[in-house]
């Protein structure tokens, strides 16, 4: 097994030599930028992780890491876009960059892309990995549509948007190590419970990254801290908060995500010290670290080494951690 930063240094390599210089410029110009805008890389390199956990070498798995990571970044040149979000990664966003119909063309052309690279498969891997590609694929936009409703819903429930993160970011931190398994040939139940393992962290994952949104260091984070209240996202911190607070407190709460002032400061930091007044921004981290024990306990029906499980839990304590 390899370290973390030795997967992602390896990748890394890999994405360069397989950057896109081809011409209309405008097309692939874009999609070259955002791919190279950093990141933490983290699901092609669970992808290779897991390869290489079923005893087969990370090479093989190198493609399928591709078109994870350009998928990925192929959904947040369009979620960008829906979410009129100026920054991504600390830098301007590709429609901003450009603009929305380059966003628009560039991120079709990265989800095609995505797909091609699973031809460089045979047979029942390449049908593996393309079913599962398309059921994730779908289950992502689904998520994003469920995101867009709930902007315009005022009886969102903490179960209806714990299903549009599993949906919108979960499922693919689980497809990027399941697809690693297929290439290994994992048995059948090896390939659900790594999977479960990585659903499970992922919704973890995306519950961090809400917790980050309104509390992180805008210096680490990357992207405009405040971000989901300005946008009046129903987050886990927002319906907790909602559900703890009392009328007069809820129904504040509610006046400012019916609101979008030109400057959101005020809006911000009211919003945030309610989060911490009602409870939310700890039931959110106590909510973080149930997720990530489910994580772990869907470890028990992988059939790999102890110390290979311990480098799974490892890495999602790490995750657990992060301030970005």
């Amino acid at each position: 097994m390899h370290s973390i930063p030795e997967y992602t240094s390896i990748f890394l390599e890999y994405l360069n030599k397989h950057a896109l210089e081809k011409e209309p410029k405008n097309l692939y110009e874009p999609i070259n930028y955002i791919l190279q805008l950093g990141g933490k890389r983290l699901r092609p390199v669970l992808t290779l992780m897991a390869c290489e956990l079923f005893e087969k070498d990370y090479k093989d798995a190198l493609d399928a890491a591709l078109a994870v990571e350009i998928f990925h970044n192929f959904s947040l040149v369009h979620d960008d876009i829906m979410d009129d979000a100026p920054l991504r990664r600390g830098e301007e966003t590709v429609h901003e960059k450009w603009d929305i119909n380059t966003g628009i063309l560039s991120g079709d052309a990265m989800l095609i892309r995505a797909y091609q690279l699973f031809e460089n498969y045979e047979g029942a891997t390449f049908k593996e990995l393309a079913k599962l590609f398309s059921k994730t694929a779908i289950e992502v936009c689904e998520g994003q549509q469920y995101d867009v409703d709930f902007e315009t819903r005022d009886d969102v429930t903490i179960p209806e948007y714990m299903k549009m993160i599993e949906y919108k970011t979960a499922v693919l931190v689980g497809a990027a190590l399941k697809m690693g398994a297929i290439v290994a040939g994992a048995s059948k139940s090896c390939q659900e419970g790594i999977y479960n393992y990585g659903r499970d962290l992922g919704l973890a994952f995306q519950l961090q990254d809400d917790y980050l949104d309104a509390f992180g260091d805008p210096e680490s984070f990357g992207k405009q801290v405040g971000g989901d209240i300005i946008e009046n996202k129903k987050t886990f911190l927002y319906l907790t908060a909602l559900a703890n607070s009392n009328k007069d407190d809820a129904q504040q709460l509610e006046h400012f995500f019916s609101i979008s002032p030109a400057d959101p400061t005020d809006k911000i930091e009211t919003v945030k010290q309610q989060f911490l007044d009602s409870g939310a921004a700890k039931a959110t981290e106590e909510e973080i670290a149930k997720y990530t024990q489910k994580a772990f306990t869907a470890l028990d029906n992988v059939d790999i080494s102890e110390d290979k499980k311990e480098t799974l839990r490892l890495f999602g304590q790490g995750l657990m951690k992060r301030t970005y």
